[in-house]
């Protein structure tokens, strides 16, 4: 089943616990937190006290996506504060296998995600360890990009391997996703959909967790 993420990224700020609570009540299952150091990425948000002060707001699976430099070093904080899944970048780490594994052990789902520029040849042999694998259709660092259409041919492309090798790691994107570029991600292969200023624009969650759902049926 197809599952929308808001990313917070593109929420109030200034209000996050109540926006946290607004999309519980509007229905929505998982939230998407991006977590941003400004320097594997050019820019900052927030760090696990804000995940850890937002947890007893909802019962939501916290998604917590790190672009972070060797994001090992802060497992154990992000855990603690509450995520259910964490999403370390290919690119940021000099052993993905090792940080995989380790957020198994800790009991977390583990993520892995790439950046537009990395091909899905080069994090093939570690997908046996993943739990997800996250597209990004942008760039990372920003909310509000355009989606980059090559993040079609990589779902497609781990849809198959899952297929051809029994894996059991959901397929997740993120950047530019809105009402024009949903379905196409759908029919690619993606089971959670990463949604920022699309899905934050609507003043009424409820019925734009309705909208976009009903969109993705229609893929």
């Amino acid at each position: 089943m197809v599952e929308i993420a808001p990313s917070v990224l593109s929420a109030d700020f200034a209000r996050l616990g109540e926006e946290i609570e607004a999309l519980q009540a509007a229905g929505c299952r998982i939230v998407h937190l991006d977590v941003m150091d400004g320097m594997f990425v050019p820019n900052i948000t927030f760090g696990a006290p804000v995940i850890k002060a937002l947890r007893p707001h909802s019962d939501m699976v916290f998604d917590v996506h790190l672009m972070i430099e060797q994001p090992s070093r802060y497992f154990d904080a992000f855990i603690k504060a509450g995520a259910d899944v964490v999403t370390l970048h290919f690119e940021a780490t000099d052993d993905a296998a090792r940080d995989l594994g380790q957020l198994r052990k800790a009991g977390v789902r583990a993520g892995l995600s790439i950046k537009p520029g990395t091909p899905v040849e080069a994090v093939e042999s570690l997908l046996p360890l993943c739990d997800l694998v996250l597209v990004m259709s942008v760039e990372p660092g920003f909310g509000g990009q355009s989606f980059q259409p090559q993040a079609l041919q990589k779902l497609e492309r781990l849809r198959s391997l899952r297929r051809q090798n029994g894996g059991i790691y959901l397929l997740e994107v993120d950047g530019g996703v809105n009402a024009d570029t949903l379905q196409d991600t759908v029919r690619a292969g993606a089971d959670w959909l990463v949604m920022g200023s699309a899905f934050f624009r609507e003043k009424d969650y409820g019925q734009a967790l309705e909208k976009f759902m009903e969109l993705s049926k229609l893929a």
